[in-house]
């Protein structure tokens, strides 16, 4: 198979200009590494990011995404004596860790007190776990082989400059026909104004290898007015008949403007299962792509969304089947209060040659008042004969009926529209294995509503504690 992934177009220096000023930061900022290759990786991602021009209002993947009002001449990494000892980890960063819950290992960076553990059994076997920066110095001929497979840092001016100044993240690498029973989990917090938080995971599952993988970005609610930077790099690797479960969940504060390239590669009978939910941030946008390898690559897609007040959701998804015999399933749900907006653009293509593919994508959407909106764009390009692929794309509000039949029964309206949006999650929620984090998720949608305009959305009931 020749062809080439089908992957968003690279930006051209002849691309409309966008008024952002630059960035303050500099070459001096790239992270000291004493590896040749690394070091090479991280400069050349520098000068990648130097020639890149930023994402314009008429570039196809940004029409919809306006970050004109990103302050980009504001941010500043975090002082690391800072962020190293933090004077009072924020609560909402720790919540996820206070549970008892069975972990095969955890990894807390950030704003918080750092944490890197890993079951003894699991290090012997040769699984590695460990922060990014650990990584580059303790296994630096691990990356070697990893980085600059699957994202490259030229593809657009974020992805470029994440490559180059990532300070956190997560290497996970599982060797061949290492079954992993417990669920990882990563807790990634930030805090702060005008602080720049970049990062760069890797997942790389060896032959046969199966894993459970739960990360998170959070950061506090509060008073601060000030802008938040997230950027962020994301590859996964799947090897032949190897399963990956890859839960990635975000709930950064409302003054967070996040940027995200992620991407899956799937080899031939391997399995990933990759759930996105967001409920944070003042603006985000995503790009999440699964490359179907070989004959039998399987990917299942889901994501969930809800967005309230400005916020502003962008995920643009591709799901490009390489080889013959190769199978997709992707579904994000939304549901969207006050006059918040979500984007979803999704992309099906299939390769010349690879017949045999089942591709199905779709986007269901609430719409809880009138003033929010949601854009919703399915889109198939098929190269092959003797193929399935097919999308929907759905934008409404509340069904009446099933409104009625809970008011009929006594339910207040409140509680009556509250248990109808959790249904409405509920299949995708169900996925994620901490107990513990299914419950703060659903006590976001809880609080999103009852913050509802008052006309159109009541008061919820008191959460029970």
């Amino acid at each position: 198979m020749n062809s080439a992934p089908k992957q968003n177009k690279k930006p051209s220096m002849k691309s409309p200009t966008s008024s952002l000023e630059p960035f303050k930061f500099s070459s001096e900022m790239i992270p000291h590494n004493e590896d040749a290759y690394l070091r090479k990786y991280r400069q050349t991602a520098w000068e990648a990011y130097q020639a890149l021009p930023f994402p314009a209002p008429k570039d196809e993947p940004w029409r919809r995404t306006d970050i004109q009002e990103l302050e980009t001449t504001r941010f500043t990494f975090p002082e690391k004596e800072n962020q190293a000892t933090p004077n009072i980890p924020p609560k909402k960063c720790l919540a996820a860790i206070t549970s008892d819950e069975r972990r095969a290992g955890q990894i807390i960076s950030g704003m918080v007190t750092p944490v890197n553990q890993l079951d003894p059994d699991l290090v012997d076997r040769g699984v590695i776990f460990t922060e990014f920066r650990t990584a580059e110095f303790e296994h630096p001929h691990v990356l070697r082989e990893l980085l600059n497979q699957i994202v490259k840092p030229d593809e657009d001016k974020f992805t470029a400059l994440a490559a180059a100044l990532a300070q956190d993240g997560v290497l996970l690498y599982v060797p061949k026909d290492v079954k992993i029973k417990k669920p990882l989990h990563s807790l990634y917090c930030g805090s702060g104004e005008y602080h720049a938080f970049i990062n760069h995971l890797v997942v790389w599952l060896e032959e046969g290898a199966q894993v459970t993988f739960v990360h998170e970005s959070v950061s506090p609610q509060s008073e601060n007015r000030g802008q938040i930077f997230h950027n962020g790099i994301v590859e996964i690797f799947v090897g032949k008949g190897a399963s990956l479960n890859f839960i990635e969940l975000q709930s950064w504060g409302e003054n967070v403007w996040s940027f995200t390239r992620e991407r899956a590669k799937i080899m031939g009978d391997g399995e990933l299962d990759w759930i996105y939910g967001a409920m944070g941030t003042h603006l985000m946008k995503n790009f999440s792509d699964v490359n179907l390898m070989e004959p039998g690559a399987n990917a299942r897609m889901s994501g969930f969304y809800f967005p309230n007040g400005r916020q502003h959701f962008d995920h643009d998804t591709q799901q490009n089947h390489l080889a013959k015999d190769t199978t997709s399933d992707l579904l994000f749900k939304g549901a969207l209060l006050d006059e918040s907006h979500s984007v979803w653009q999704g992309m099906i293509y299939v390769a010349p040659g690879a017949n045999g593919t089942d591709g199905y994508q779709a986007n269901r959407n609430l719409i809880l008042n009138k003033g929010a909106r949601a854009d919703s764009i399915p889109g198939l390009e098929i190269m092959a004969d003797d193929v399935r692929c097919t999308h929907a794309a759905t934008v409404g509000k509340i069904d009446e009926n099933e409104l009625f039949y809970l008011l009929s029964r006594g339910i207040p309206r409140a509680e009556a529209e509250q248990l109808i949006v959790m249904g409405f999650f509920a299949k995708i929620m169900e996925r994620i294995p901490f107990e513990g984090i299914q419950k703060r998720f659903t006590e976001t949608i809880r609080e999103k509503m009852s913050r509802g305009e008052p006309n159109l959305i009541e008061r919820m009931m008191p959460v029970d504690n």
